[in-house]
């Protein structure tokens, strides 16, 4: 059996009790490390600690490249894969159990809260949301603003936007795979290394809400769409650490939240509706 479980936000003891027994009796124990990290502070080490046994780490390269290797192992054995969040917040884990089925090995998933329903905890009603969008780092010679379409749609459309924001190393790799989105990326190649087949890797950098607001800031200033849609003055919410202790989030307009430090990653930024229902204007002057 292969078994996809979900972590949830917050700390080690956030995994459900069905989870966790799962974990304390398979045969193996993987730990996807690459479309999302551990928050409050949490390690391999931890998760040992508190499920009493071997915790494998498994990167990108594992993941993608040597799948076949983990479900070689729930042919004969009982293989749990520990996920960050919901097992379907990335599609790397649809994708593993279409493989598992192709091989005939049975699965099953362990759900738990991920960053698509935990966003609810600024006040903005789940059901108001429309398409969630990514937003990558930009580089010189490379701004994707496709994000900022799906943005201005939804506000046309009266909804919420979630915009995620990842960890993400510019590589060559990104530009020549048509799939790319900016998940949670800390084990990246450089363009020299992939170039030069060198097992060197960047060092993760994480997209922080003023980073994000000011790329948005740049395209509505390029554009000249300072307009009842999006402008500097529109107001954003910014979170950081859902789920953890110290859980930070921040209410404020574009311009400001361009200037904000609301401290270590994971964050994630939501540009509301022109039209709140009363119960989330309360919500949200909570967190001016």
């Amino acid at each position: 059996m292969l078994y996809l479980i979900g972590l949830g936000l917050g700390d080690v003891t956030d995994i459900t009790f069905k989870g966790l027994q799962i974990v304390r009796k398979v045969d193996k124990v993987f730990l996807e490390s690459y479309t999302s990290i551990l928050c409050a502070n949490r390690d391999k080490t931890d998760l040992e600690k508190f499920y009493g046994r071997e915790v494998i780490v498994a990167d990108r390269e594992t993941v993608e490249t040597e799948a076949e290797l983990i479900l070689d192992e729930a042919v004969n054995k009982d293989v749990a894969m520990l996920v960050v969040g919901d097992p379907f917040g990335a599609t790397t884990h649809t994708d593993l159990i279409l493989r598992a089925v192709q091989k005939n090995i049975p699965y099953k998933v362990i759900h738990n809260a991920s960053i698509m329903n935990a966003i609810g905890c600024c006040g903005l009603q789940l059901y108001s949301f429309g398409e969630t969008v990514s937003i990558p780092f930009w580089t010189d010679s490379w701004k994707p603003e496709s994000f900022f379409e799906k943005i201005v749609n939804n506000i046309k459309n009266n909804l919420h936007t979630l915009c995620l924001l990842g960890a993400f190393i510019f590589t060559l790799f990104n530009v020549l795979d048509s799939r790319f989105s900016p998940d949670i990326k800390v084990k990246e190649k450089s363009i020299e290394a992939l170039m030069k087949g060198k097992q060197v890797y960047e060092k993760p950098r994480f997209m922080t809400v003023d980073i994000a607001a000011k790329q948005i800031l740049e395209i509505i200033e390029q554009r000249n769409q300072e307009n009842d849609y999006l402008c500097s003055q529109s107001l954003a919410v910014g979170l950081a650490r859902v789920g953890a202790d110290d859980q930070k989030i921040k209410y404020c307009s574009l311009l400001e939240m361009s200037e904000t430090d609301i401290g270590p990653p994971l964050h994630c930024l939501i540009i509301p509706s022109r039209t709140l229902h009363p119960l989330e204007e309360e919500m949200l002057k909570l967190f001016r």
